[in-house]
């Protein structure tokens, strides 16, 4: 498992969804999405990647 990212696993597979549909993939190497954002869902398409990071620093605007 990738931390923040999707589960990857060997393929193929096929993966039962909640409402009891079926998605299959044929790939080697499969990324499932873990975070729920993916417009593919339940494969990964990297939409973990977007969202704005916070950005740690030292200073306050006042220090500028």
């Amino acid at each position: 498992m990738v931390p923040g990212g999707p589960v990857l696993i060997e393929g193929p597979v096929e993966v039962v969804l909640e409402d009891g549909s079926v998605a299959r993939s044929d790939r080697f190497l499969v990324a499932l999405c873990a975070c729920r954002r993916s417009r593919s869902y339940p494969f990964c398409d990297t939409s973990h990647r977007r969202r704005a990071r916070l950005q740690h620093t030292d200073e306050s605007p006042g220090d500028i």
